[in-house]
């Protein structure tokens, strides 16, 4: 069975909006840490918001290794209407999302990444379909945006392991329990 894994950039106050404003340094830990997770993954799910974003940005960018990653890799966008870019590997998901996501992870290949989707996240662990977050804490409040636990949502985790960087970030990741 395959992992679906969570990474999101967030503030310590929890705000997973607009990384670019509160992460101000991606250490050479950082970078690693983003090595060792997109490594190990060869499909990605994105939100249709996300997507939009992204296949606009990514295919001119050479921000690495990300850029390499994401360009290549299979994307499934879990979307209600059809795509209007192209972007090379990317497919819309057609049917429940939920459905779909069960079915991926049962069969084979690596990790599954989530990134940046903060709506497909939080859908997913509402489903219990998550099995694992890869944290980037930045060390700043941000105050307001869009967060990625919402209010009375419980999720139950287990620490696998926590290390702090140069810049003063965290690199957490948690087992969904």
């Amino acid at each position: 069975m395959r992992k679906v894994v969570g990474y999101t950039l967030v503030s310590v106050d929890g705000v997973a909006e607009a990384p670019e404003l509160f992460v101000l340094d991606f250490d050479a830990e950082m970078e690693a840490n983003l090595g060792e997770v997109i490594g190990a993954q060869d499909t990605v799910l994105l939100g249709r918001r996300m997507y939009d974003e992204w296949s606009d940005h990514w295919p001119r960018s050479d921000d690495q290794p990300f850029a390499d990653f994401i360009n290549t890799v299979q994307k499934y966008v879990a979307s209600s209407t059809p795509l209007a870019r192209r972007w090379t590997n990317a497919e819309r998901i057609e049917g429940p999302v939920e459905d779909f996501v069960r079915e991926l992870r049962a069969g084979d290949g690596g990790d599954i990444g989530v990134h940046g989707s903060i709506v497909l996240t939080q859908a997913l662990l509402a489903a219990g379909l998550v099995d694992e977050l890869r944290l980037v804490v930045a060390p700043r409040v941000v105050g307001r945006g869009r967060r990625l636990f919402e209010d009375g949502v419980s999720h139950p985790l287990e620490l696998v392991e926590c290390t702090g960087t140069p810049s003063g970030s965290l690199l957490v990741r948690y087992r969904l329990r």
